[in-house]
């Protein structure tokens, strides 16, 4: 498990997610690849990455053609992408999915349709747009379950202060042509454009998180399923 907050002095980035920028998530998992690439015991054609949340971005983005390209070890990427109650679904850390966006190597959603941190409904469209453009996608619904739900405490807990991205935000990030786009039209949008979209319709705040051990143990069957299944 990579530890991305503790050696930065970061202890959450619940209320403020600039505490640790996205590209060292993503910097830190490519490092790990190479390190463990790198173990004899350690078949390099078989690491998958796995991630939660926040996490959960940083699974999908490792699997983006332009980001392994600048800063996957040379030769390497991950075998499978597997992501949690996955962020980054929609907003401006969403990459366009077009053709040759994507890299062949599958991926795996997994998610509550009880979250209202990070919405089903924009990670089940995402995927179906992955899946669309060419990158054998997968994605299991766990009814009822909310953002969290592997963690051991059954109890809900409302995160008033915590940042989230309003469902249905419509902004992403076209990187192969680097520019921020409106998913619903296509539009290559202005930067006045993406601060006025960005503030009236994705910037939102307060969510909740609750374990669920039935869905737990649904997710980790799901996700030795498709990891078997990416191993061969």
């Amino acid at each position: 498990m990579i530890d991305v907050f503790s050696p930065r002095g970061v202890k959450s980035t619940g209320e403020d997610q600039s505490q640790v920028p996205f590209v060292a998530d993503t910097a830190d998992a490519f490092a790990a690849l190479g390190m463990l690439a790198s173990h004899p015991r350690i078949d390099p054609k078989r690491i998958a990455v796995m991630g939660f949340s926040r996490g959960g971005i940083t699974a999908v983005r490792s699997g983006v053609v332009p980001i392994i390209t600048g800063s996957a070890p040379s030769g390497l990427r991950f075998a499978a992408h597997v992501a949690l109650y996955s962020g980054g679904c929609a907003g401006a850390l969403a990459v366009t999915p077009k053709p040759g966006a994507f890299s062949p190597e599958p991926m795996l959603f997994v998610h509550g349709d009880a979250d209202d941190y990070a919405y089903m409904s924009d990670c089940r469209s995402y995927a179906q747009r992955i899946a669309g453009a060419g990158t054998p996608t997968e994605f299991v619904v766990l009814p009822g379950a909310r953002h969290k739900f592997d963690v051991d405490n059954s109890r809900r807990i409302n995160l008033p202060f915590n940042t989230k991205t309003k469902e249905g935000c419509p902004l992403e990030y076209d990187l192969v042509d680097f520019k921020m786009r409106d998913r619903r039209s296509g539009e290559a949008l202005s930067p006045d454009k993406v601060k006025d979209i960005g503030r009236d319709l994705c910037a939102d705040k307060g969510a909740s998180v609750e374990g669920d051990g039935k869905a737990r143990e649904a997710a980790g069957k799901a996700v030795m399923v498709f990891l078997n299944k990416s191993f061969k």
